[in-house]
């Protein structure tokens, strides 16, 4: 065995020896060469080592260090992400609960933030994570939830508000949450929280107006357990003047309070809408800053709360402002208009069976100035005229003027066919109203003032100045009065009033004309005869009315609207009647006197004895005119009279004096006839206010 191994080493060992050898004999040819590239190779190989060794030591000493720092802050950048992925995984896993949270404490606004963020933040930082692929779609199933709850809360919280009793004085009911209500459906783009308001107003109006009525009714003692079978509409019907006027009232007054409620809210909105809009300043309970790089915004004067900072960057736009800003006016509007309309029904309900046709003339005024006082009331909280209230009472109105006017018109007409043309004494209800108007410039009726002590005086004093008057025109100065203080309370019927008015004072002028001038009291009266005194009762009463007839116009001018102050023309013209007939009056007088000195006159004869009896005549009914006129027209114009009436006489004398052939010569029949005419101005110079009123001797002598 070992041989073996032995004989086989050596054949091997002679192989490699022969296969040495070839390979010598081979490599012999270049021995030369081999050697020198072996040297440079053997160079070559240490420098490389060298070289690598050397980067070997800068890759250890200098590189490796700075990696291992660039990989740890690039593990480190991605242990960070990682934790904020993390931390954002955690706060969006609590989106919901905290949405929950906000939404218990009525912060709406940030709920609904907080959602599009969260939306934000799934649709890029989150993409793809698969724990929250069904987040994104409950988000947008709760923002739902969200918009329905804030309609639902809003009219809940608004019906709150308007259903509250009458007696809570409280402004506005949960105020805070009907803001956070509104600025969560702002940011929804939610604006038709106004019309839902106005419909929940018109409700409440209604079931304010239904309220009241029920419980007068129900208060009322004359309505017995039969009758109130019937329906509401006929209960009320069952009521007497003073329990309907009572319960109007009430109606007016209860619809005060809500329409004041909406004007509340209108002015939060208008608040709520100018942060929005970035044209009011946030309330807060701590002074903000000013910065005078910031426009000045207007303050919010409506509201009561605090409102977050958050509610500023919460802008709409411009026109979304104007638009809801308008539906807020015409809200307030509307909802002032459905008041008057609910009342209506009220009236028109009551007025089904006559009532408001059979009501006296002070109980149509009053119902009238209620009316009134609530309509103006209306207009001072929307800014507007609602025209609905005035228009039911308006054909009322029209039938009540009418009313008014015939009883006054038939009133007139029998004093004026019984009445005597004496002068009369003048109560003292008369001259306090006089007084009251002087005083105040008020046509106005005052208050009647009890005093047993006090007599009627023999005329009336009107600024300084006596009237000797019948009862008749006494009667009409109240009735001027009248009109004037109902067109007060009627101010929509002050055409028709004027008209009446212009109506009846065109009777009292024509009756007076037709009676004194055209003598027609003779046969209605008795009277034996028209007397000098009389036409001057007659003229004074006509210039008593003429002097109201300014202050009456101005009243009525004042009350008119543009385009019926032309109906003043009429008035105009009765006031130019009434100057005419007292001119026309003094014409008469002057005209009696002159047919009195004519038929004297004509049967004077220039002898002795003087003075002659003619003369006599004539001075005698001159001094019994005046003493008819004197106490009964001012002096001023008693001496006008007189004075037209003595140029008449001298137009007389002279005429007779040429008949005569009487001339200025100095002879008998001249000394007779100066001696007549010194008594004639003897005779004035004895009556009060014309002493210097004579005959001129010079002209009646002129041409004879």
């Amino acid at each position: 065995m070992l041989g073996n191994k032995l004989l086989m080493f050596s054949i091997m060992h002679n192989l490699s020896l022969t296969l040495k050898e070839g390979m010598f004999s081979t490599r012999s040819d270049c021995s030369t060469n081999s050697k020198t590239y072996q040297s440079d190779k053997t160079e070559k190989t240490y420098k490389a080592r060298d070289t690598r060794d050397k980067v070997h030591a800068i890759d250890e000493q200098m590189t490796q260090g700075s990696l291992k720092i660039l990989k740890l802050s690039q593990t480190r950048a991605n242990y960070v992400s990682l934790h904020n992925k993390l931390k954002m995984m955690a706060t969006v896993h609590q989106t919901q609960p905290t949405i929950q949270l906000l939404l218990s404490t009525n912060e709406f606004v940030r709920a609904l933030d907080l959602i599009s963020t969260t939306q934000e933040v799934l649709s890029q930082e989150l993409a793809g994570v698969h724990s929250f692929r069904h987040l994104g779609s409950q988000l947008a199933e709760l923002e739902k939830l969200i918009d329905t709850m804030l309609q639902d809360d809003f009219v809940k919280c608004i019906s709150t508000d308007l259903n509250r009793p009458i007696t809570d004085v409280e402004p506005i009911a949960e105020e805070e949450k009907m803001v956070s209500l509104v600025f969560g459906m702002i940011r929804k783009s939610r604006f038709n929280f106004v019309d839902v308001y106005r419909e929940e107003a018109f409700t409440a109006i209604r079931a304010t107006v239904k309220q009241t009525v029920v419980e007068a009714v129900s208060e009322a003692e004359t309505l017995d357990s039969e009758e109130n079978v019937a329906s509401l509409g006929d209960q009320m019907r069952l009521l007497n003047y003073n329990q309907w006027m009572d319960l109007l009232v009430k109606i007016f007054s209860n619809l005060l309070v809500q329409l004041n409620r909406v004007k509340t809210f209108h002015g939060v909105i208008s608040d709520v809408i100018g942060i929005a809009a970035g044209k009011t300043q946030v309330p807060s309970p701590l002074p903000s800053p000013t910065h005078s790089d910031k426009p000045i915004l207007e303050e919010a004067s409506h509201l009561h709360v605090s409102v977050s900072e958050d509610a500023a960057d919460m802008m709409i736009s411009e026109a979304d402002f104007v638009g809801v800003q308008g539906s807020l006016n015409e809200m307030m509007c509307a909802a002032c208009d459905h008041a008057h309309d609910r009342c209506v029904k009220v009236i028109v309900a009551r007025s089904k069976d006559g009532f408001l046709e059979r009501l006296s003339s002070s109980e149509f005024v009053s119902l009238s100035r209620e009316v009134e006082n609530f309509v103006n009331d209306c207009e001072s909280l929307c800014g507007r005229r609602s025209t609905s209230l005035r228009c039911s009472l308006q054909s009322q109105a029209t039938k009540f003027v009418s009313r008014f006017h015939d009883e006054r018109r038939t009133k007139l007409s029998l004093i004026l066919d019984n009445e005597r043309w004496k002068q009369a004494d003048v109560p003292t209800e008369f001259q306090d109203l006089v007084d009251h108007v002087s005083k105040t410039g008020n046509l106005v009726i005052p208050e009647r003032i009890p005093d047993s002590d006090r007599k009627p005086g023999d005329t009336i004093k009107v600024d300084k100045e006596n009237f000797a008057v019948v009862g008749t025109v006494l009667m009409l100065l109240k009735m001027m009065v009248e009109y004037c203080q109902c067109v007060d309370d009627i101010p929509s019927a002050a055409p028709d009033l004027l008209t009446r008015l212009v109506d009846l004072l065109k009777i009292f002028n024509s009756r007076t004309c037709q009676l004194v001038l055209g003598a027609g009291a003779l046969q209605l009266v008795g009277l034996k005869t028209i007397s000098t005194r009389n036409l001057a009762l007659a003229s004074r009463c006509l210039q008593l009315v003429v002097h109201y007839m300014p202050k009456v116009r101005t009243h009525f001018e004042d009350r008119l609207i543009a385009k019926n102050k032309t109906m003043l023309k009429h008035f105009d013209q009765v006031q130019k009647d009434y100057s005419d007939h007292i001119n026309e009056i003094s014409n008469k007088l002057v005209t009696v006197m002159e047919g009195v000195v004519s038929s004297q006159l004509v049967k004077w004869e220039v002898k002795a004895p003087m003075p002659s009896a003619c003369f006599r005549a004539i001075c005698k009914q001159l001094a019994k005119m005046h003493e008819a006129l004197v106490d009964i027209l001012p002096l001023d114009q008693v001496k006008d009279i007189f004075s037209r009436i003595n140029q008449s006489f001298k137009v007389f004398i002279r005429e007779q004096c040429i008949k005569l052939d009487v001339s200025r010569n100095g002879g008998p029949q001249h000394g007779l006839v100066m001696s007549d005419l010194a008594f004639h101005s003897g005779t004035f110079k004895t009556l009060r206010g014309l002493e210097n009123l004579s005959c001129d001797m010079k002209e009646i002598f002129d041409g004879s």
